[in-house]
């Protein structure tokens, strides 16, 4: 039976809750979201067909400051989904101590299916079925899965146009030249490397020595395989859509890199000294370091007892269940938390959006010093707290997090 995602994100508030004896009406409120906008988008398609696809934007918290979170565009997508991704965005944004709330979107859709020009209607429309629900002081969106920068572009756009001025801090993971950030490409994968590398530190593992298996080689895990790769680790696997490629003296990332950026799928790449392999085979092959960065729900009950690695780092949001959470956790297998280990997107998504906001923009050398010095605060927050209590780190990570939205209510208090 497939996991609700949104149920998943409940019991975690739960069990953080219990852990920290949190006052149940808090808990209430926190399991709750604040609003959401389901909308339907009718497009003319290329051949003369009228398609109406659903789409979505919620809100989970904004105690804290402005939604912020990405927008999905999958066949899969639905509102439960959305739900539980805003509310991972909450606690992304609080343990990093963003002055943000959480958010998400998303569209049903495959946009393989779909014409560059189909494409361009439907994120416009569904960006003026949004406009309302999004703005620099109201919610930000970024890019998801299936999503990026030229998207981002049009949503501005459509966004400015109805507005009758340029208004680029509505968005985030913009182009460069209508008010993106340098840095902001890499940033989830930088982040990615900068706590895995801090982790290796606590351990005593030398990170170049490792061998690692990414599932997902879209832009967060293309951009971690390749900054392992150049550090000297091993990549035995890797993974999309399509299945996945596994050699066990470890596979040339920048060559598979080059292939999928063309368009291609992973399972057409031709070198005889790769074996193809499903996702869940890669999941369950044993590695020293397994990093899912495709969905969530990947590490569950049905085969966590298969998982053979010393550190799972979370690429995707939601990638293990609670009850995997508890069994790797005796497994005595270390999980560095999605909220913690993947938050260098949303990190300098804030630092794009503070350049908007004041029309100055920084270089790269900034932007990676700022968002290494913002990760490292947070996980030596988090590890300080797994070492004291003897928990999992996610759970850590949520103490911290869930505390101070927590602080934010009680000191706002319920209106009226």
């Amino acid at each position: 039976m497939e996991l609700n995602p949104y149920e998943v994100a409940k019991e975690q508030i739960d069990i953080v809750a219990k852990e920290m004896g949190l006052d149940p009406n808090v808990t209430r409120y926190l399991k709750r979201i604040e609003r959401a906008l389901i909308v339907s988008i009718p497009i003319m398609m290329d051949d003369g067909s009228l398609q109406i696809f659903e789409g979505y934007r919620v809100h989970h918290s904004t105690v804290r400051g402005p939604g912020k979170g990405g927008i999905r565009f999958a066949p899969n997508v639905n509102l439960d989904e959305v739900k539980a991704l805003a509310t991972w965005m909450t606690w992304k944004c609080s343990l990093l101590k963003l002055p943000l709330g959480g958010a998400k979107g998303g569209i049903c859709v495959n946009p393989r299916e779909l014409s560059k020009k189909e494409l361009e209607k439907l994120t416009r429309r569904y960006a003026t079925a949004i406009i309302n629900f999004i703005g620099p002081d109201i919610d930000v969106p970024a890019p998801d899965v299936n999503t990026n920068a030229q998207i981002m572009a049009w949503i501005m756009d459509t966004y400015s146009m109805n507005k009758g001025m340029a208004v680029p801090g509505v968005v985030t993971g913009k182009p460069i030249e209508i008010g993106g950030s340098v840095g902001r490409n890499s940033a989830t994968g930088m982040g990615l490397y900068f706590v895995i590398d801090a982790m290796c530190e606590k351990l005593e593992m030398k990170l170049e020595t490792q061998k690692i298996i990414v599932q997902g080689f879209g832009n967060v895990g293309g951009w971690i395989a390749k900054l392992l790769y150049d550090r000297g680790c091993k990549i035995l696997a890797v993974s999309d859509i399509s299945g996945g490629l596994y050699y066990s003296e470890g596979l040339e990332i920048e060559k598979l890199l080059e292939w999928t950026r063309q368009g291609n799928y992973l399972k057409d790449y031709n070198d005889k000294r790769y074996k193809l392999i499903t996702n869940e085979e890669l999941l369950t092959t044993g590695c020293d370091i397994l990093i899912p960065a495709a969905l969530e729900n990947q590490i569950t009950k049905d085969n966590v007892n298969d998982i053979k690695c010393k550190i799972v780092l979370e690429g995707a949001n939601g990638p293990t269940s609670p009850e995997a959470d508890q069994i790797l956790f005796k497994k005595g297998i270390h999980v560095i938390p999605d909220i913690l280990a993947n938050a260098g997107g949303v990190c300098v998504s804030y630092f794009e959006y503070v350049q908007d906001i004041h029309a100055y923009f920084w270089d790269l050398d900034r932007i990676n010093k700022e968002l290494k010095r913002i990760l490292i605060e947070a996980f030596e927050d988090v590890y300080e707290i797994y070492k004291e209590r003897a928990i999992p780190l996610r759970t850590a990570a949520y103490i911290i997090a869930v505390s101070r939205i927590a602080k934010a209510f009680d000191l706002r208090g319920i209106f009226p």
